[in-house]
């Protein structure tokens, strides 16, 4: 029998079978009855949180038509603080998940997980009651770790960085954070400089800074302790 659960969850995507195969998994489970908001680009996401305050997840992808990496989620916390944004990614690079995290994501939602372990997250993030006493489950080395704030837990990565270089790369502004996100990705300077609209010379500039931040003192190192 479905279980009363008064949430309302807003899936960010620009994939409209992936938001409608969520919201069809959930009604299909049985387990829970929840109100499903849809958006396809970040513009409309946050308009539809400025009408809808009370939704109490946002499964935010990083991928969108107006809004790449982690930029969207940089915008959706500065604009509404006390929203609770989990990333939703086909992504599962450490970095990326750490740094969601960082900027204050609620908790990450891989798109590789199952259905069922998608909505086991998803219900364990809301804090469901028929999820109270489950083991919140977790894609396979992704354990749980506390949440930002109170609430339930989320899956995060096995490995951790080290404290101090953590400390460090949370001292990062946007544009060196950015920055070292296409670094990590294997972009070289002219792609990065092209990718942000910045001249070359910038970024340059940025990646020494960020070297320098988190004292390394290459771009192989720099991508090592990662």
């Amino acid at each position: 029998m479905t279980q009363p659960c008064n949430y309302s969850v807003l899936v960010v995507d620009d994939h409209q079978m992936t938001r409608l195969g969520l919201k069809a998994l959930s009604q299909a489970s049985g387990r829970l009855s929840l109100e499903w908001l849809e958006a396809g680009n970040l513009g409309d996401a946050l308009n539809i949180f400025s009408q809808r305050p009370d939704i109490a997840l946002v499964l935010l992808d990083l991928n969108l038509p107006d809004s790449k990496g982690l930029q969207g989620l940089r915008r959706f916390i500065a604009e509404y603080p006390r929203a609770q944004v989990a990333v939703f990614s086909g992504t599962e690079d450490e970095f990326v998940v750490r740094q969601a995290f960082a900027l204050g994501a609620v908790g990450f939602v891989p798109k590789s997980a199952s259905g069922d372990a998608t909505l086991r997250l998803v219900e364990s993030l809301l804090g469901c009651p028929s999820t109270a006493s489950d083991k919140r489950p977790s894609p396979e080395g992704l354990p749980d770790t506390p949440s930002r704030g109170p609430g339930p837990s989320h899956a995060a990565p096995a490995r951790t960085l080290a404290p101090d270089l953590r400390a460090r790369t949370a001292m990062l502004n946007a544009t060196q954070l950015k920055v070292l996100e296409l670094v990590l990705a294997g972009m070289s300077n002219q792609e990065i400089a092209i990718e942000c609209g910045l001249a070359l010379g910038t970024v340059k500039n940025t990646v020494s800074s960020v070297m320098l931040a988190l004292d390394v003192h290459s771009r192989s190192h720099l991508i090592s302790v990662f």
